[in-house]
């Protein structure tokens, strides 16, 4: 088995037309695509048996997105509620992805395919909050 890189990016740092001077902002709509996809990601690896890099998996701030919310965007935002609440949801859905990973890596697939599919497991859960919380920072931010 090969080691699979996951990666969920952010798709980068950008100016966004409605920031301020001096504001660096991502495109938080493609943000909640890239961590979607992380349920069509771990399901391939079920698939492939794949090993994963859980630890990095696991690591809120290893993607791009969270190193925006450790970086330019705690600068930025660090005040708002909705940023401490996406920070708080983005670090959750890390942790549960990390958690599906450690169960690819045992080669329990049938588990870790039970934990992608039902609506109400720690995965799932996360899933809906962190986009849920995004959507709400966006708004707060104004864009």
């Amino acid at each position: 088995m090969r080691l699979a890189s996951l990666n969920a990016g952010g798709g980068g740092y950008q100016k966004h037309e409605r920031a301020k001077d001096g504001e660096t902002v991502i495109d938080l709509n493609n943000v909640i695509k890239k961590h979607v996809e992380w349920r069509i990601k771990l399901r391939n690896a079920i698939a492939m048996h794949q090993k994963l890099d859980m630890k990095t998996i696991a690591t809120d701030d290893a993607c791009e997105f969270g190193k925006w919310l450790h970086g330019p965007a705690k600068l930025q935002y660090g005040n708002l509620s909705s940023y401490k609440n996406c920070l708080h949801k983005h670090a959750i859905f890390h942790k549960e992805a990390g958690a599906v990973a450690a169960i690819i890596n045992a080669e329990q697939f049938a588990e870790a395919e039970a934990l992608l599919n039902h609506p109400d497991t720690a995965f799932c859960k996360a899933s809906n909050d962190v986009a849920t919380a995004i959507n709400a920072m966006k708004k707060e931010i104004g864009l």
